[in-house]
């Protein structure tokens, strides 16, 4: 049986984000784990650094909440925020101390009460309109406190140029399998993300078939929504090899954006 999850309608709708259900043990098993671990010393380096102990940390695009799970153990007051309930469930379990909201990033409303705010794993080039993006900027700009950090990654036009091109990842298990293949196209600058799932239900195997949307925005974009939504001391960093950060060099396209409300 083939459930087909999701269409690029879903992308320009304000609704909840359940074409990522699917695939959220595979987030929460494998990828969400990895991930925090890889980015866990850029956000202590570039947020943690610069905030209070203890204080105010809005996570956007949460998914299954490892992030969340390391800053609520270090004793900060965590709020993640997620557009797929089925991720926020996997969060909800492992990050018992925090608050979870579902909500989508572009229409969420929070009052000023954040002293950083963070987005991780490229969560924001799923978001794929410049109008939209501004627009969650905007969002995130009214949910912090005065002086406020915003730390976001983000996959820029050129990353996707240099290594999306029909690449193909998967795994396979007695409880699940999946195959995932990534296309990117230059002159739409929007990537497509085709994942296939099999689970085993009744002694048999559900197929459930997904395809995800990214966009590859470019630097001026970014930073011009950054400073439409109010922030002015905007600072980008390039990821680097053993993820140093510096302006001249790294891995191709993709970025930290660190700004200050």
């Amino acid at each position: 049986m083939t459930e087909n999850t999701m269409t690029e309608s879903t992308m320009t709708e304000n609704n909840i984000y359940s074409a990522y259900d699917a695939f959220a043990r595979v987030m929460s098993e494998d990828w969400g784990p990895r991930c925090v671990k890889a980015k866990l010393p850029n956000v202590k380096k570039l947020l943690l650094k610069h905030i209070p102990q203890n204080s105010s940390i809005l996570d956007i695009c949460c998914g299954t909440g490892e992030l969340a799970e390391n800053l609520q153990n270090q004793g900060y007051q965590v709020t993640g925020l997620d557009g797929s309930s089925e991720l926020l469930h996997y969060a909800r379990n492992k990050a018992p101390q925090s608050k979870f909201i579902l909500e989508d990033a572009r229409y969420f409303k929070l009052p000023a009460s954040f002293n950083g705010v963070i987005c991780t794993n490229f969560g924001f080039n799923h978001i794929t309109e410049l109008e939209d993006l501004t627009l969650t900027f905007k969002n995130v700009y009214e949910a912090l406190l005065p002086g406020g950090l915003f730390v976001f990654d983000l996959r820029l036009d050129e990353c996707y140029r240099g290594s999306w091109n029909g690449d193909i990842l998967g795994d396979a298990s007695d409880e699940q399998g999946w195959t995932l293949i990534r296309f990117y196209n230059q002159e739409t600058k929007i990537g497509n993300i085709y994942i296939t799932i099999y689970n085993p239900v009744d002694n048999s195997w559900k197929r459930s078939e997904l395809n995800w949307f990214v966009k590859g925005y470019g630097l001026q974009e970014v930073t011009s929504a950054l400073k439409e939504a109010g922030f002015t001391d905007i600072n980008h960093y390039q990821a680097g090899t053993g993820m140093l950060f510096n302006r001249l060099s790294g891995k191709a396209g993709e970025y930290y954006f660190v700004t200050k409300k």
